[in-house]
C-alpha cells in the first residue's frame, strides 16, 4: 500500500528543542506511526508495533518560517498545583514551521504484521463509516491538520525515499519511550529510487 499524504501546515519539534521549537525537516516515522493510527481510530499506540514502513517526500524540500508564538512555561507553574492562569505564565517563544508538505508512506503489505494494519487503512479509505475514530487527523502537533490521504498517484510527483544510511545527514526519531523519554534515532538520505533500507520497523 502507498499513500499520498497532504499536509498544508505542520512542524516536528526536534528532540533537544526547548524555548526555541526547531523542526525536524521531514516527518519522524513515529510521528507517521501516530497518524496512521488516528486515521483508522486507533487509540491503543502499541497495537501495531512492529510494522515496515517507507518515507518519501514528494518534490522539494518544504520551506521553514519561524514565528513568534505565545506559550505555557509550565515549569514556574510547578508550585500553583496545575493552575495556568495564562496572563502570568505564558511567554513568547520562538516556533519553526514546515509548510505545503507531500509526503508518500509505503506499507509493507508482505509482513503480517503490518498486513492487519493495511487492511484497517484500506477499510478506512474505502468504507469510513465502518471506522470509529475521533478529532481531526494531524501530522505532528494536534493542529497540524492533513489536508487529506489517498492512495497515491504517478502523477502525484517525484518522490525522493528516505534511506537508512548510518553516514547520512538526516537524523530522526524512530521512537520515543514516553515513561523514559530516550528514544530510538536513525540516520537517513534521500534516493531516487525505493530500495530496501527505506524500510523503517516501529520497534516492539
Amino acid at each position: 500500500m502507498r499513500l499520498y499524504v497532504d499536509c498544508p501546515c505542520t512542524s516536528f519539534p526536534r528532540s533537544f528543542a526547548r524555548d526555541f521549537k526547531e523542526t525536524y525537516c521531514y516527518p519522524p516515522p513515529s510521528t507517521v506511526y501516530g497518524m496512521l493510527l488516528s486515521l483508522i481510530g486507533e487509540a491503543d499506540m502499541n497495537q501495531h508495533r512492529g510494522v515496515k514502513l517507507a518515507i518519501g517526500i514528494i518534490g522539494a524540500d518544504p520551506p521553514i518560517s519561524r514565528i513568534l508564538r505565545k506559550q505555557r512555561d509550565h515549569n514556574s507553574s510547578k508550585s500553583h498545583l496545575g493552575t495556568y492562569p495564562t496572563s502570568k505564565f505564558s511567554k513568547p517563544n520562538h516556533h519553526e514551521l514546515l509548510t505545503d508538505l507531500q509526503l508518500v508512506v509505503e506499507l509493507d503489505s508482505e509482513d503480517a504484521r503490518t498486513r492487519k494494519l493495511v487492511n484497517r487503512l484500506d477499510t478506512a479509505l474505502s468504507t469510513p463509516s465502518k471506522i470509529s475514530r475521533f478529532g481531526g487527523l494531524s501530522l505532528g502537533e494536534s493542529w497540524a491538520l492533513v489536508n487529506g490521504v489517498r492512495p497515491y498517484r504517478e502523477t502525484d510527483g517525484t518522490i525522493r525515499w528516505l534511506v537508512k544510511d548510518n553516514r547520512g545527514l538526516i537524523s530522526l526519531p524512530i521512537w520515543i519511550d514516553r515513561h523514559t523519554t530516550r528514544g530510538i534515532f536513525q540516520r537517513f538520505r534521500f534516493s531516487p529510487d525505493f530500495q530496501s533500507d527505506c524500510w523503517v520497523t516501529i520497534p516492539e
